[in-house]
Parts: structure tokens; sequence; C-alpha cells
């Protein structure tokens, strides 16, 4: 259960519903100084006390505004004018302070998404990518980084970029690549930076280099050798779910049929709850 109050502290109510914890300001001290996960997590940590403090000087210059409206919601036109003449002050207060907390709650999300895209992927097919390059590290297009397109993360990149939305992106403390995608959920699979680099180097993947690299990332599509490509992979994979099928159907001997698993790529839904600060 979140133990934080999203009235008064939604920059720590944000984190503990995004990343599943119940203390936000511990965030960073599993992780090694100098570890891009210890930067970014005090990155969040960072952006989450701005947010919130934001969040209280707007509260209180709110109900400042309100108490000077008091006299005149009453009737008390005696005390409008000095009420009026404070209001010419408080009001562009709580706008700037408004537009500052509409600033820090873009850090924060931003910071959280960087956050999550540089933590490990639960399963051991994933774990097992942390041998490749470091994600600080630029990779080339040869075979020293063929495990950036192995198994299924050749597909899953492209299905990705497919459905739209996927940016590629430098975090701003560490300066580290990573992958953001609007729309995705929890257990979608990672896109790894040196898959995106990758496919960008072998032309399958377009990267709009007229955006900026922190903010809001630079749009990956799809070049028509990409499409090419991902059509190729999905017919491969369609053929061998059909294999796979007649495999499990008993041969006309009686007997049954063996055959060794073949790994089929998979994709998950893009689709995700809207969140805000």
């Amino acid at each position: 259960m979140n133990p934080y109050d999203a009235t008064t502290h939604p920059g720590t109510h944000l984190v503990a519903d995004t990343l599943d914890v119940t203390e936000v300001t511990t965030l960073n001290t599993t992780y090694r100084l100098g570890d891009p996960l210890y930067r970014a997590a005090t990155r969040v940590i960072e952006t989450v006390y701005e947010l919130d403090e934001l969040h209280s000087r707007v509260t209180h210059a709110a109900k400042d505004a309100v108490r000077l409206l008091q006299p005149v919601g009453r009737g008390e036109v005696g005390g409008a004018r000095g009420a009026y003449a404070l209001l010419r002050t408080a009001v562009p207060k709580l706008g700037d302070l408004l537009a500052e907390q509409d600033r820090a709650c873009g850090q924060l999300v931003e910071s959280i998404s960087a956050y999550r895209r540089l933590l490990p992927a639960p399963d051991s097919a994933q774990r097992s990518m942390n041998k490749g390059p470091g994600l600080g590290q630029k990779t080339t297009p040869d075979k020293d980084d063929d495990w950036a397109v192995a198994g299924e993360r050749r597909l899953v990149a492209l299905e990705a970029v497919e459905a739209g939305g996927v940016r590629f992106r430098r975090t701003a403390i560490g300066d580290d690549p990573y992958v953001s995608r609007e729309k995705t959920q929890r257990q979608d699979p990672a896109i790894w930076p040196q898959t995106v680099q990758r496919l960008v180097a072998d032309g399958l993947l377009h990267q709009d280099t007229g955006e900026g690299l922190y903010r809001p990332g630079q749009l990956l599509s799809l070049t028509p050798q990409g499409e090419a490509a991902l059509r190729d992979a999905r017919a491969t994979t369609t053929r061998v779910s059909a294999a796979l099928g007649r495999s499990t159907t008993p041969a006309n001997s009686g007997a049954p049929a063996h055959s060794a698993a073949v790994p089929v790529a998979r994709t998950s839904p893009t689709s995700s709850r809207s969140r805000s600060c």
C-alpha cells in the first residue's frame, strides 16, 4: 500500500506507486557510488523533493489568495479595494509557482523513466544481457554487439517502434543512453539502447537527430528495410508456431512426434495506465 498522500506529497506518492517502493528516500542506498543506477536513483530523490516542496508552496499561495478574496465573497465592498491590491501581487506569484511545479513534475517523470530503463529485467534471459557492454558505452555494428539483436530483442524493438512513440534518449545525470516509450506496461520486455544503436547502424531504424537527446528524445521510426525485416520476422514466427503445432499431433504410426522447443518471439501490449503529478 502506498504510504504517501497524493494531496500533500504528490512526488513521493508517484514514485512509490510507479516503482512499488515504500521508502523513497532510500532508493539509491542499494547501489554503489558511480553506478548509473545510483545516479539515476539519486536524481529521482532530488526531483521528488523539489516537486513536493513546490506543491507545498503552491498550496499556501492558493490559500492566501482565497483568504484575500473572502471579504469580496461576503459582500464587504469596503475591503475589496485593499484585497484587490494584494491580489495583484498574489495571483502572479501563484501563476509562477504553478509553472515551476509543472516543470518539476515533468523532470520527475523523466527521472523515473530513466531509472526504470536502467533496471535489469527479472527473468534470466534479460539478466544475461548485463554481460554485454555497459549502458554508458557506445557500441559499433560488428560481431562484438551481436548480443544486442539476439533472440527476441530485434523483433521486440522493431514492433515497439512500429507502434510509435519510441525515443532514444540520454539521462541528464551520467549521460547514459536509454529508450523511452509513450505507452508501456511494467511487464513489457526492455528495449536496450545498444539494440537501437545496432538497428540504426544496420539501416533498419531511423533516428530523428533534429530533436534533443535529453528532452524530448530522438524519435525512432522504421526505414523501408526495417519494415521488410519486421515482416520477415513475423512470417518466420508464424511458420515456427505452425511447425510446433504440427509437432504435437501424433504421427500416422500412432507414436507421438517429438520436437525440440523453439523459442517464439512474443510481443507485449503497449497500453498503460496514465500517471500524473
